[in-house]
């Protein structure tokens, strides 16, 4: 488009330059063409005409031809400076621009030849003073602009090696992990998934092999299978997430949110033995479902180490609802001293900061006003779906 817009602006000045050269003006070809006799004139104004619009309708020609169009600008400018003696200003932007494109194209060594005449003429044209400027900064400017393009060249292709360098190194990075999600999820179902199975068999088999169980450690050997299948059931879905390669989305169950956690909250009851209430403040209202199952998996950490940490104790869950966001706090009534941290491998307090900074939240965790430990969560409402 620039090309075209150009040549067009180059054939516009080309008719000036004609009519310059038939006017009053004589200082493009005047005198010389006063040598010529009547008749003759015209055709030479028209000889004159025909190298300049040469010049000019080869510049669009430069994008898809330049090996043929550059040699033929050059040509068109040389045939003017050498049978009139003038170099126009068409013919000077004409050629600048054959260069560049040139170098942009590669053709740097074409372009620097077709420079050289430039001097040559200049140096023969000794008389007159404006013609030899013109062609010194035309052998100047020539391999200037032809650098020009080979930069511009350079450049292009710099960048197009760094995105295809940056392209490679995000294929080998997503195939390492996805190697690696697929290495975690054969071992997750060949040995954790394995052993989390045979406590559910063990657990029912030993419920009925035991005719004379009383029915509370019947009860509870119940709660251990059912647990272990809920287990199962969880570790299915991260087996599913964790071999899910963006090209299909596996079939789901639906995330557990805030409706599942009275059925969470009785099951800690029956685990733990000991008094857990739900106090909820606020009106409730829908969260992100990013938000839902962070808030659940927070509290069932938290009461999976109340029970590890405090067994028998009294724990509390406190939803508070505000207008941006969910304020969750789970305290358990434990003994002793609440000031030192948690025994354990530290694992799961890290894993719910992690849950709540997924979906924009804070987490903390420390000692109670009172004694025991609590855990508070800021998770931001987000858009409910």
């Amino acid at each position: 488009m620039l090309l075209g817009l150009l040549a067009a602006l180059a054939a516009v000045a080309s008719v000036v330059e004609l009519t310059a050269a038939r006017g009053p003006l004589p200082r493009l070809a005047a005198e010389r063409l006063q040598q010529t006799a009547g008749s003759g004139v015209l055709g030479v104004q028209l000889l004159f005409a025909v190298g300049l619009f040469g010049a000019a309708t080869a510049l669009p020609l430069l994008r898809l031809r330049p090996a043929a169009a550059g040699p033929a600008v050059t040509a068109a400018v040389l045939g003017t400076v050498g049978a009139f003696h003038t170099a126009t200003a068409v013919g000077t932007v004409a050629v600048l621009l054959a260069h560049y494109r040139m170098g942009r194209t590669g053709r740097t060594p074409l372009a620097l030849g077709l420079a050289l005449p430039f001097p040559l003429l200049a140096l023969a044209a000794a008389a007159d003073t404006d013609l030899r400027v013109r062609l010194w900064l035309l052998a100047a400017l020539a391999p200037v602009a032809a650098t020009a393009g080979l930069h511009r060249r350079s450049r292009a292709q710099r960048a197009a090696h760094e995105r295809t360098r940056a392209l490679a190194l995000g294929a080998v990075a997503e195939n390492a992990v996805r190697a690696e999600r697929a290495r975690i999820a054969r071992e997750l179902h060949d040995v954790v998934a394995h052993h989390v199975s045979m406590i559910a068999v063990r657990a029912e088999t030993a419920r009925l092999a035991t005719p004379d169980l009383p029915a509370q450690g019947a009860e509870r050997l119940l709660e251990i299978g059912d647990a272990a299948r809920d287990a199962l059931a969880e570790m299915r879905r991260l087996l599913g997430v964790l071999r899910e390669d963006g090209r299909a989305a596996p079939a789901r169950a639906p995330q557990p949110g805030l409706a599942a956690l009275g059925e969470l909250l009785e099951q800690a009851r029956r685990a733990g033995g000991g008094t857990v209430r739900l106090v909820v403040r606020g009106t409730p209202a829908p969260l992100d479902p990013g938000a839902e199952l962070a808030a659940y998996r927070i509290v069932q950490e938290a009461l999976t180490n109340a029970r590890r940490h405090a067994p028998g104790a009294a724990v509390e869950v406190e939803l508070h609802h505000t207008a941006t966001a969910l304020e969750l706090r789970v305290r358990d009534h434990g003994p002793g001293p609440g000031g030192g941290p948690r025994p354990g491998g530290g694992h799961g307090l890290t894993g719910m900061r992690e849950r709540a900074a997924a979906v924009g939240g804070t987490l903390r965790t420390g000692p109670g006003p009172g004694g025991g430990f609590a855990v508070t969560a800021h998770l931001p409402r987000g858009e409910a779906r």
